[in-house]
């Protein structure tokens, strides 16, 4: 299927670590204290969504996030090649972006990446990681690059062996050639067991490209919570541990610890950028270069 294809409007219906870190594991982000505008039980409602798009939306992510379209977006993007911004330009570029897959928001897309970093930084954690909330989303960006949503938001998961029934609506993946392809339909498809995550391809999205992007940037940990906040079905439910190494069981703690920020952060109060500009401004200094690369 051609790139022309995937990016057609017949199916792109949306509109658009030391002695602190012992004690800083002990105390898990409560989502009830971070979440402000509503119950955390009403977060992640994909049964009575705020947005019609959202089913329809995963029956195009799981019906064309093919092993093969995987490839063809590595090697089309992890190259980049396509844009070169000043990182508050990039902010500006980004929030032209509403993400439809997500039902419990409306606000822009720089607008919840400073809630984010924000509920990180209220509960003291180290900058490294308010950079972390503060950049998590910029790989959607790959919507302005022309790709339909369905391939960069929304839970990912590998690709090249059998999908979970984890994964959110997985009834859809009815529909992909690769469901009943013996190549990918089986337990471990085209990888071996416990090959380590950092082997598995995974669908393509907004995770893989940023943490391709801040790879040389941050530690590990905060690579981790970039490139798996979207992967659910194993940080939330708990799938997909015969394909993990003991890294990846190691690093899962910070992914975990990071998503309640992630998704229960959001509220419909924007923050006060006038008071937050400075500090933001300084913390982009340390860590990232004045430009970076699309």
């Amino acid at each position: 299927m051609s790139n022309k294809e995937f990016t057609s409007k017949e199916i792109n219906p949306l509109g658009s670590l030391d002695e602190w870190e012992d004690d800083l594991l002990e105390r898990y982000p409560d989502p009830e204290k971070i979440a402000t505008a509503k119950t955390t039980e009403a977060y992640r409602n994909y049964e009575e969504p705020a947005r019609d798009t959202v089913r329809e939306f995963y029956r195009l992510n799981h019906t064309y996030q093919t092993y093969d379209f995987v490839m063809e977006k590595q090697r089309q993007y992890l190259s980049f090649d396509k844009k070169e911004m000043a990182v508050w330009d990039a902010f500006e570029f980004l929030n032209q972006l509403v993400d439809d897959s997500d039902p419990d928001t409306d606000l822009d897309q720089f607008q919840h990446l400073l809630q984010t970093s924000e509920a990180i930084r209220r509960d003291g954690h180290p900058d490294w990681m308010v950079l972390t909330g503060l950049m998590h989303d910029m790989g959607k960006v790959l919507c302005l690059f022309g790709e339909p949503q369905w391939a960069v938001v929304g839970d990912t998961f590998p690709v090249g062996c059998a999908y979970s029934d984890k994964i959110i609506y997985a009834e859809f993946f009815k529909e992909n050639p690769d469901y009943n392809n013996p190549r990918f339909n089986t337990q471990y498809g085209v990888y071996s067991p416990n090959c380590g995550l950092r082997n598995v391809h995974m669908s393509w999205g907004h995770d893989e490209y940023i943490y391709q992007m801040m790879k040389d940037h941050l530690p590990e940990e905060g690579l981790y919570m970039l490139r798996f906040h979207s992967f659910y079905a194993w940080h939330r439910e708990g799938a997909y541990d015969h394909l993990c190494d003991d890294h990846d069981r190691a690093m899962l703690k910070w992914v975990k610890l990071f998503n309640p920020y992630d998704l229960y952060s959001k509220n419909p109060e924007p923050p006060d950028w006038s008071k937050l500009k400075s500090y933001y401004t300084d913390l982009i200094e340390k860590f990232l270069p004045k430009t970076l690369k699309f």
